[in-house]
């Protein structure tokens, strides 16, 4: 079983794996810099919410990255 990716690491290598700055990530999601940036910094954890968004956004993602989901996720219905 492999161990579940801390969430400021899983935003890391979510912006990694889509080429964008926190700022790109933020308008993405829907939220400011202030956010994400305490999330990937370790400094915040994301609210309820935020979590929803970030994991609609993995799910979006191409099936190659998908794992990200199923490493962060993995415990939840993929078809929720």
């Amino acid at each position: 079983m492999t161990a579940r990716p801390k969430f400021p690491n899983l935003i890391r290598e979510l912006r990694k794996r889509l080429g964008i700055s926190q700022e790109q990530l933020a308008r993405q999601l829907g939220v400011s810099f202030q956010t994400v940036n305490p999330w990937e910094n370790g400094c915040a954890n994301p609210s309820p919410m935020g979590i929803k968004l970030v994991e609609q956004l993995l799910m979006e993602m191409p099936t190659q990255d998908q794992e990200l989901w199923e490493q962060y996720f993995s415990d939840q219905d993929p078809n929720r």
